[in-house]
Formats: C-alpha cells, structure tokens, sequence
C-alpha cells in the first residue's frame, strides 16, 4: 500500500470535491455548497487565429462570473505538497480578519489615484494572477509599463521581488506600485491613507484585523497576508517526484523532466530538491533577453493588427508623436548602479508556468515553446551572458517532450483561488460600502 505524506492526502480530500480540468474550462464544485463556478483559466479572448477574416472570439462576458469563496485561512496553514515548509518562506503570522482585508484591498480600484485601477487589473486571477494578453500591462491613464506582470501564486517564496530584485518583502512591496506614476499613481502614502479612512467600510475592517486605523504597515501587511495565502502546490509532478505516483505522468512529460534536470540543464537556475521544488535559484542572471531588446536597431515603421485579417503599416513617428518613447530597462543595473549587473533579472518559478504567459521579464516570449527555442539556441551571446547558457542541441521531439513537462507543473487548487478571487467584491466608485 502506498503511503502518503499528509499535505497529499489533504490534497486528495479537496480533490473529491474539486475537479480542475486545465485545458479550456475549469469546474470546481463544492460538496457542500450549492453553488457552483465554471471558470476558464486562460486569457479573456484566445486570439488563436486572429490573423485570420474568420476569426471568432470567445471572450467571456464579466457579468456571468460568479465564484465561491475559499477558506484561505486553511490554504496559508496547510503544507502544500511539493512546496517548501512556511519557515522557507516570508511569512506573516496569518490572521483569518487580515486575509479577508487584504483580498479586497488587492480587488479595490478605488486605491488608485483615479479610482481606475486596482491589485487585479494587472494579477488576473484567470490569467494565472498575471496578464496573458499584454507583454506588458497598461498602467494609469493608459502609460507604459516596461515589464511582464509576474504570478502572485507562490510569491511568498520569494527571497527578493520584482524582476531586479529590489525589494524583499511582501509588505514593502506592495507601496512600489501603489505610488508608481505609471501604475496606480498615488501621489503619496498619506493620500492612500486617507483615501481608505475616509471610505466607510474600511475603519473597521483595519479594526477587527490589527486593532488600529489603517497606516503604512498594516496596509502592506494586509495584502501581503492575502498573496501569502495564494499557495499551489500539489501538482502533476509533485504527486509523481515526491508521491511516488508512477502512472501520473505520461512518457512524453516523463522524458521532459529527465531533459530538464540533464541535456537542457533547466535545473541549473530551476532548482528540483529532494523534498520540494520551487523551481528558482532566487539568483539574478543575464540570459541575452534585455541585451537584446536594448541594442536592437530601431525600425522605422510599425506593424499593427487593426481588426482580424487587417494588419496595417504605421511609421514609427507617428507613434512617437503622440506616446512616450519607451523606457530602457538594463534590469538590476537600476538597483545597484554595478556595470556588471546590466540585464541581469530575477529567475522565475516555473510552477504554473502553463498559465502564466507571455514569458521572461518583458513578456516577449508568447509561448513555451519559443521559451524553449530561445534557449535551445543558447540566447543571446555577448559579453556578460550566463555562462549557464549556451546552444544545448535539442530535437524538435526533446523540445516537444521539455514542454509537455513543464505543463505538469499547474498546482491542483489554483482553480479554487480563483474562483475564491471571483467571489471578492470590486470596490469602484459606484459602490462604497460593499
């Protein structure tokens, strides 16, 4: 008889009761609650095809989101199976008031400076609590931002955030977009401040989770203590490396991992442990990426897909004549002004790399598969890059079966944050008291 760890076993349990199907639609039902969520993890229109006069979208309409709330509480406190143990991790002492607070702080648009914008226009949670439909996501009134929006899932693992490693805690984290011009554009933390003790829910909601009107510190705690909760483990591969589930993986994924962990050397910056994987060095490296974006010669004209089967030709000074030029980003240069730090960006977890596309730090990748092209090819070559990268000499199958692995790496209850995200109240202006 096989003998499971207990985070599997807890795992298992929910499982009864939840059913995830991850390509196309996800269905979560709860035994004991009537209600139930259909929900699509994917981006809000497909665009497969879109090049084509026939193209048709699939777009779900925002008024028949419908979501059951989650006990995140228990999600935080429970061992994720195949995820390190909390003392890993940044952890704030989770509190059940301080969850719930944060969860509708991060769904809150009324903490931008417009009332516009909040956590979750650029973390999605269907979109893997990401973007998957911008390279990059569009900030306050419509300015640029220059990098991908990262998942959340996991995040609390993070020894350091942001692509340049800049900041190293959740809740000090959370004030960089909060005050950036380009993102929420708050003009000061006194103006979120006063923003949320003037709106008359909130008074008491900082209350009950901290025993104290909202300020600087709780405001980050609380959010934090919600992204801490966004915890997805328990995948595929998990029951399969630390289960001991030989039949979970097929062939394909499990030639993927023999590559992944050998030829490709993936695991090289993609650490796999004996006890867990989160799929990260926490290291910072140059991949050739940033380089090349930043001495790619310019163009003069721009292609632009107006409609399906419509792409137009517009010249790039038109475009300069009404946007801003877009910002150079030399990665954790900008933190420690060290020349040899130039394009070195923050290695990304892998896990629930399935849902969380476009890839790297720009978002110029669509597709795992020309993640994998590019590094197959050994990057970008010039002086700084990773001696870790260079041409690995992969068959189209070996790519194929490299890919097919890293689908495996979808936690089993991300269906269930999200359908917990979708049962949040949106703040907005129209309603200030839900």
């Amino acid at each position: 008889m096989l003998r499971l760890p207990i985070s599997v076993l807890v795992s298992t349990l929910l499982l009864v009761s939840t059913e995830i199907v991850i390509d196309g639609f996800v269905t979560i039902t709860h035994a004991q609650q009537a209600k139930q969520a259909a929900i699509r993890l994917a981006s809000g229109d497909h665009k497969e095809g879109y090049e084509s006069p026939q193209y048709q979208t699939d777009s779900l309409s925002l008024e028949v989101r419908s979501g059951v709330e989650a006990n995140l509480f228990a999600i935080v406190n429970t061992a994720q199976f195949g995820l390190p143990k909390k003392a890993e991790g940044r952890f704030l002492e989770p509190s059940e008031p301080a969850i719930k607070l944060g969860r509708k702080l991060f769904f809150d648009r009324r903490l931008s400076r417009n009332k516009t914008m909040s956590c979750a226009m650029c973390h999605i949670p269907e979109q893997g609590f990401t973007n998957n439909e911008l390279q990059r996501p569009i900030g306050f009134e419509g300015r640029a931002i220059k990098r991908n929006a990262p998942t959340i899932l996991n995040v609390v693992y993070y020894q350091r955030l942001f692509a340049d490693a800049r900041e190293n805690r959740l809740e000090q984290q959370v004030w960089g977009p909060l005050l950036a011009s380009n993102e929420m554009n708050n003009p000061s933390v006194g103006q979120v401040i006063d923003t949320l003790a003037q709106l008359p829910e909130y008074p008491k909601l900082f209350e009950d989770a901290f025993g104290e009107m909202p300020n600087m510190l709780n405001v980050g705690q609380a959010l934090a203590q919600y992204q801490q909760a966004l915890l997805a483990g328990n995948s595929r591969f998990d029951q399969w490396r630390y289960g001991r589930q030989q039949d979970v993986l097929n062939a394909e994924e499990k030639e993927g991992f023999a590559l992944f962990a050998g030829k490709a050397q993936c695991s090289s910056c993609h650490i796999v442990g004996d006890e867990y994987a989160l799929f990260t060095d926490q290291a910072l490296h140059d991949t050739g990426v940033g380089y090349q974006v930043s001495m790619r010669p310019e163009t003069t004209t721009i292609s632009v897909q107006l409609a399906p089967g419509v792409v137009g030709q517009l010249d790039k000074s038109v475009v300069d004549s009404v946007g801003e030029d877009k910002p150079n980003d030399v990665g954790r240069y900008e933190v420690t002004l060290d020349p040899a730090d130039r394009w070195k960006y923050r290695t990304a977890s892998l896990r629930n790399i399935a849902l969380t596309a476009p890839y790297m730090h720009n978002g110029t990748f669509a597709s795992l598969e020309s993640v994998v092209r590019f590094y197959n090819a050994g990057g970008v070559p010039h002086d700084g890059q990773s001696a870790l990268i260079r041409p690995l000499g992969l068959s189209a199958d070996e790519q194929a079966a490299l890919v097919a692995f890293m689908r495996t790496l979808t936690g089993s209850n991300v269906g269930e944050l999200v359908a917990d995200a979708f049962a949040a109240p949106i703040g907005d202006t129209s309603s200030t008291s839900r």
